[in-house]
């Protein structure tokens, strides 16, 4: 038999798919479809949460723990690893990208659809789905505005590679509560390799 030596460091249970009930899932996409009938966004992350297994998808039709709000389809780096877009044929992806930009509403409803029933909620921008959110940052700012014109509960969350500093600098005075920034390494050269930043420097990371 295979044996990996481990330490668990983290007993959070939003991402284990043993407490994730599936048939609830299915249930549920048809709920939240039928109040937002009009939202691309449904059909996009029922794709993640039925095809590609994303639990932050499954959690927001469970109405629990972190949604996604993934909103740009393109993306200012060519990572190695990238796992919704490869050149080539020989890594497929494993959750293709988003095709569409959706619109400050369809952000706007999903993130208040979360934020208004969930415990605790976290909707985030930047999902393995989609590319860099900071490249969509004047629909970021405009959702985040609307949103909060209506709630102040939860926290509105941005993953990002950090590549436009000013971008993110004015999501953080439109309301953005939390960022995580991917560095795969602290030393340029590593940096570059694995991100093949176009049109961003490691110095604005």
């Amino acid at each position: 038999a295979l044996y990996a030596a481990a330490i668990q460091v983290d007993r959070d249970k939003r991402h284990d798919c043993r407490y994730i009930d599936m048939a609830a899932v299915r249930r549920n996409i048809l709920k939240i479809a039928k109040l937002l009938p009009n939202n691309r966004l449904i059909d996009h992350l029922k794709a993640c949460a039925l095809e590609y297994g994303c639990p932050n998808a499954q959690n927001f039709f469970l109405s629990r723990y972190e949604a996604p709000l993934p909103v740009s389809p393109s993306c200012n780096a060519s990572c190695l690893g990238c796992i919704s877009f490869q050149k080539g044929k020989s890594c497929p992806v494993s959750q293709p990208r988003i095709r569409f930009v959706p619109t400050d509403e369809e952000v706007r409803e999903i993130a208040l659809f979360h934020l208004e029933n969930v415990r605790q909620p976290i909707v985030s921008f930047g999902q393995g789905c989609e590319g860099e959110p900071l490249i969509q940052d004047k629909l970021v700012a405009r959702a985040i505005a609307l949103v909060r014109k209506e709630t102040s509960k939860g926290t509105i969350h941005m993953n990002t590679n950090g590549s436009r500093p000013v971008a993110l600098a004015r999501l953080l005075d439109a309301g953005l509560d939390s960022v995580r920034i991917s560095l795969n390494s602290a030393r340029e050269d590593y940096y570059r390799r694995y991100y093949k930043p176009r049109g961003y420097a490691f110095g604005d990371v």
